[in-house]
């Protein structure tokens, strides 16, 4: 395996109106999306269920036919506690394979994670549907939705499902669920608890904590905040940066930006909400270098930029009326560009053109921007509607089988799938979603 190694070089930057001029490029795109790159129309158009369809939508095989079918959920939620209410199977005409839980009592549109994945559980190829109901963890055989498994969990810890490997076995079928802002508790298959831990490091839990072998041992070890957990849930470090706003908020997202051979040479990228730092760590906790006076929120790590051999973070900024920027910005912490729709908040990157450098396409705005800034190509279908509404999402895998990934965008009523037209140019993607999925 080849390792990118990043030197770790302190820098700490606050962003003013002078001082916010990209190297690159910098796209205003505010209003409707270009008339003058192409458009696409979608491939497949699928109205969810009207009765357990809801907006939170992952995808996968799970007839075990080769071919992508779509799970969507609903979420119940009172006073910021939340959990999985509905999920419904669908092939990609419409047709329900099977439908699960209460339709009566939850809500198509989410303000946060649903706690829904899919996930292969057992290691044996097949996929499982896992998801947190109101005191439960449940498991429902994916082509049937009959339930197989499951184990009791506190009231609240139905904020997220993560998957993770802090057994050392064979497969990631260690799960953690969590409260939205202070208990983690992890899990075996089997439904034993591990570990719990509250408030890790001092601070409270990210959305979505990360799992990271930051040793190579075999184990994961969870980013669950502030704080770095190893595999037994001590806690490993916490990192603090030279920002006085860190303990104003919590870790909104977490990225590997690059692996190492040793915790020393990773680097991760993270946002802090409420503190308004971009940073990047090492796999110490030691920071390299930050960015401060922007609500970042979700990062994205790929390849953008033509010419640069490390990685770059992709990364929108909200809180900002009427102003949706996605920065790109290098391995080092310079800003390279810039582009500002009415509201960027959900993004993600596909290589659309096949040539082996990514593209971001915002969701509010259906368009996919490239490493200069150019719009090459707006996806039509879903009406651009204002987000008081909702916040249009985006998925992306393989949706056809070809190895290539595709996108997705979804409504509370319809999703709509778009085939890359590029032809495979590395390694195949996965079908669906995967696991893992997560809004920030």
């Amino acid at each position: 395996m080849k390792w990118l190694v990043i030197a770790c070089v302190w820098s700490l930057s606050a962003f003013s109106a002078e001082t916010e001029q990209p190297a690159n490029f910098d796209v205003d795109a505010h209003g409707a999306p270009s008339a003058q790159a192409p458009h696409l129309a979608p491939w497949k158009v699928i109205k969810l269920d009207p009765d357990y369809g809801g907006m939170w939508v992952v995808s996968g095989d799970l007839d075990g036919d080769g071919q992508v079918e779509l799970l969507s959920s609903e979420n119940f939620n009172v006073d910021d506690t939340h959990y999985t209410s509905t999920a419904v199977a669908q092939k990609l005409d419409g047709s329900v394979l099977w439908h699960w839980g209460n339709p009566d009592i939850g809500r198509k549109k989410w303000h946060h994670d649903v706690a829904c994945q899919l996930h292969d559980w057992k290691g044996d190829g097949k996929t499982s549907v896992l998801l947190a109901s109101k005191d439960a963890v449940v498991e429902l055989d994916a082509s049937t939705g009959q339930e197989t498994h499951r184990f009791p969990i506190p009231y609240g810890a139905s904020d997220c499902l993560v998957f993770c490997n802090v057994s050392g076995g064979p497969v990631a079928n260690d799960i953690l669920v969590k409260d939205r802002y202070h208990t983690i508790y992890l899990y075996n298959r089997e439904g034993k608890l591990l570990w719990q831990v509250t408030d890790p490091g001092g601070a409270r839990t990210a959305h979505q904590p990360l799992p990271i072998d930051i040793d190579n041992d075999g184990r994961d070890e969870i980013l669950a905040g502030y704080a770095l957990l190893n595999p037994d849930g001590t806690v490993r470090w916490t990192f603090q940066l030279k920002s006085p706003h860190q303990a104003n908020g919590h870790l909104d997202c977490a990225r590997v930006l690059t692996k190492g051979r040793t915790p020393k040479e990773y680097r991760i990228a993270l946002t802090c909400c409420g503190a308004n730092i971009l940073a990047v760590i090492n796999g110490k906790g030691k920071p390299c270098w930050e960015l401060s006076g922007k609500h970042f929120e979700s990062i994205d790590i790929g390849n953008m930029i033509p010419g640069l051999n490390t990685p770059q973070i992709t990364v929108d900024i909200d809180h900002m009326p009427n102003d949706g920027p996605v920065w790109v910005i290098d391995s080092k912490g310079t800003f390279l560009g810039r582009v500002t729709t009415n509201y960027s908040r959900h993004h993600a990157l596909v290589d659309w053109n096949g040539d082996r450098l990514d593209e971001v396409v915002i969701a509010n705005n259906r368009s996919l921007y490239d490493g200069k800034g150019q719009c090459v190509a707006v996806l039509d279908g879903p009406e651009i509607v204002d987000i008081e509404k909702y916040e249009m999402s985006v998925i992306t895998g393989d949706f056809s089988g070809d190895g290539v990934p595709d996108i997705g965008l979804v409504t509370p009523d319809i999703v709509y799938l778009y085939l890359n037209p590029s032809p495979l140019s590395g390694p195949r993607a996965p079908l669906g979603t995967g696991s893992n999925v997560t809004l920030y």
